[in-house]
């Protein structure tokens, strides 16, 4: 399992914007990417701007259709302007997961 963990921070104002593209993105993947297994947004309690992804891909093919998909394309689109720094990117693999 290879995964992705992303930190965004949205500048001041634009956190309804960032939430409702991460949105797009999960409704995407949820009705065209049978091998992206998980995809999950937060937003931070203590920072409403801050919010982070964990995706989950069956294998690194997954994850670059994932990424090479017009929907993250749109969202980048939308994202980049209202960014509040860099996007933190972390790709792994799965070492363990508990899920119920």
């Amino acid at each position: 399992m290879i995964t992705i963990t992303a930190v965004i921070k949205a500048k001041s104002g634009s956190e309804v914007t960032m939430r409702d593209a991460l949105l797009a993105v999960a409704t995407h993947v949820a009705a065209n990417e049978p091998e992206t297994i998980g995809f999950f947004i937060s937003q931070s309690e203590d920072d409403p701007r801050v919010f982070t992804t964990y995706e989950r891909f069956g294998d690194k093919a997954a994850m670059d259709r994932h990424n090479g998909s017009a929907a993250v394309a749109t969202f980048f689109g939308i994202a980049k302007p209202i960014l509040d720094g860099d996007v933190i990117l972390v790709t792994s693999k799965e070492v363990s997961a508990t899920l119920r």
